[in-house]
């Protein structure tokens, strides 16, 4: 048991580790092209950190487990919303201003949606990862259209957005000027490695521990690795936070809970299709819904989440958990 507990912590510490090397090594190989940074982030980089799901749930599928691999979405997107979004908000009141109600909101809610109505039959058939697929274009065409009418950024925007902030060691050499593009590239292969074999090993680990403890997959799957690979996330925003920039920490969360839907169960479909068990479809994603829809009456009074609207969502959350203790019993 100790060992595979062992096993889980390195296999998230190696995919943390991947996942940093390759947003970084891929952000600097699109900006040697001129992609701007607002791009970059919202594309390359939200897409970089949804990888450690999107490997995590091919792993688990490909070993018949579609209990963990669904579970990691469902848990993550609620873990997302409820712990990180009432973390951040409880330290700061974070800003739902600007077009985030308007539209990213919207659309987070409406694919939330449809995630849950493409599951009711018990399965996430090939088409079902076809429609998702063809829901990721279009919002990557979204955010690119309407990144591209947006104001101008300046020359400078690289060093002053937190993205491209001044990095020490690693980072600082990765940055260096005269570093070519090949070390760039070299990065980001050695990302994907590292995702690939972190992935595999906290899959390993999390069903021997489920089979150790007599509990479901799908439990181990809603907590603890669906808060483990929602760490990066839960980094960002508070970093976001700490910095005063809470329309970065909300969009890091409504894109990320957008990507693990559309782009890691969308191609995870496609690949090889899911089941859904009938404890997701009665209770589960009902929750994440119904989390997804509470983010609305606490935002959208002065388009600001307080911090008494951060302590009900980690009430939520909490109570979220100890019901599944409850029922792991």
């Amino acid at each position: 048991m100790l060992s595979h507990i062992v096993f889980f912590i390195l296999g998230l510490g190696i995919l943390y580790l991947g996942a940093d090397w390759l947003i970084d090594g891929a952000s600097e190989v699109a900006k040697k092209f001129g992609i701007r940074p607002l791009i970059i982030g919202l594309t390359i980089v939200a897409l970089g950190t949804s990888i450690p799901e999107f490997l995590l749930n091919l792993f688990a599928v490909a070993a018949g487990e579609d209990g963990l691999a669904i579970g990691n979405i469902i848990g993550s997107n609620i873990a997302n919303i409820a712990l990180i979004l009432g973390i951040s908000a409880v330290l700061m009141p974070l800003s739902f201003g600007g077009s985030v109600l308007k539209k990213e909101y919207p659309i987070m809610l409406a694919v939330t949606g449809l995630f849950y109505l493409l599951s009711v039959d018990g399965v996430i058939s090939r088409m079902d990862g076809g429609i998702l697929m063809g829901g990721l274009v279009a919002f990557l065409i979204f955010v690119i259209h309407d990144a591209s009418h947006s104001p101008s950024t300046s020359a400078s925007e690289p060093e002053e957005d937190p993205l491209f902030a001044p990095h020490t060691g690693l980072k600082k050499w990765l940055h260096d000027e005269k570093m070519g593009p090949f070390v760039r590239i070299l990065l980001i292969v050695a990302g994907m490695a590292a995702l690939a074999i972190g992935a595999r090993l906290m899959v390993d680990s999390s069903i021997a521990i489920a089979e150790y403890l007599g509990i479901s997959p799908l439990v181990i799957g809603l907590t603890i690795v669906a808060i483990g690979t929602s760490l990066p996330e839960l980094a960002a925003s508070l970093m976001a936070s700490y910095k005063n920039e809470s329309d970065l920490s909300v969009g890091n969360i409504l894109g990320s809970n957008l990507l693990n839907i559309l782009f890691v169960i969308g191609l995870v479909a496609l690949i090889q299709p899911m089941q859904v068990e009938e404890e997701s479809l009665r209770f589960h994603m009902p929750a994440m819904v119904a989390f997804s829809l509470l983010l609305w009456p606490l935002a959208r009074r002065r388009g600001q989440l307080s911090r008494l609207g951060g302590v009900i969502l980690l009430t939520g959350f909490a109570a979220y958990l100890l019901w599944l203790t409850i029922q792991a019993l």
